[in-house]
């Protein structure tokens, strides 16, 4: 359920305030960018609406509510962010193109202060972010009990960046291992002052990029998760692992090791 009452409702304009303040300020920077309202009483009821109408540069800004949908942003340069607390602003629903609640196919995407939840395919790897164009932020985002929280193809110079966000009870093993974040071969993975618990049979971080960092986390499997690695790194690389703090838990379904560097050749 949606909370109620004048604090929340307070908190909510000066969440709605903020992001219509930056969108204007980003329309003065470039007069073909529009934002894009979605919510109950806006131009656009569902997140999909606004991604069907989204151009290269909008801004769609989410209000308060749990969305049964998801949406497939084929725009470049777009910012998805919800107007209140992240935890308000819940997309929860079937996958699209048996893939994702939100499949990025545009590039330099940026996805902002919300919640996706319970991200189920066919493939059982149905993820909270689908991540196939280039240059991938997200920030301030929560992955709750999805099968992949984020699955990103990352090829050629694109760079992934993960900041300030919540990953709990994701992953799976049920076919092929699916994990709370795995990036393919991009050229970065940046990973920051994130949480990760609870982690299901895959790893917390599974990164192919040619360079990882993984920078002032917490990353924890609790006394319930059986996650594998707490950060798997197969292909070797670039990598900075600092400032963290990590934990395995007794359920794990690896014990030999935290970290793994390297065993895929």
């Amino acid at each position: 359920m949606t909370p109620r009452g004048p604090v929340f409702t307070s908190l909510s304009r000066i969440f709605l305030a903020f992001f219509v303040a930056a969108a204007m300020a980003s329309q003065g920077q470039s007069a073909a960018a529009r934002t894009l309202m979605v919510g109950p009483g806006q131009p656009y009821a569902r997140p999909s609406d606004a991604a069907e109408a989204a151009r290269d540069g909008d801004q769609v800004l989410i209000a308060a509510g749990v969305y049964t949908d998801c949406a497939v942003w084929r725009a470049n340069n777009l910012t998805i962010a919800g107007t209140a607390p992240n935890a308000a602003v819940v997309i929860s629903g079937p996958t699209c193109q048996g893939k994702g609640l939100f499949v990025t196919t545009g590039n330099d995407i940026a996805v902002r202060n919300l919640t996706l939840k319970g991200a189920r395919d066919a493939d059982r790897n149905g993820a909270g972010i689908r991540g196939e164009g280039d240059n991938l932020t997200v920030d301030g985002v929560r992955f709750l009990d999805n099968e992949e929280g984020i699955l990103a193809a990352g090829s050629g110079p694109s760079v992934i960046r993960v900041e300030n966000s919540s990953f709990s009870r994701n992953g799976t093993c049920e076919q092929a291992c699916a994990h709370a974040i795995y990036v393919g071969p991009a050229d970065l993975l940046r990973v920051e002052h994130s949480s990760f618990t609870d982690t299901f049979e895959g790893h917390h971080i599974k990164s192919r990029a040619r360079r990882t960092e993984v920078l002032n986390c917490i990353i924890s499997d609790t006394d319930e998760g059986t996650a594998s690695q707490l950060v798997d790194i197969p292909n070797g690389g670039d990598v900075i692992i600092r400032d963290n703090t990590m934990q395995k838990g007794p359920k794990a379904e690896n014990h030999l090791a935290a970290i793994l560097i390297g065993e895929g050749g």
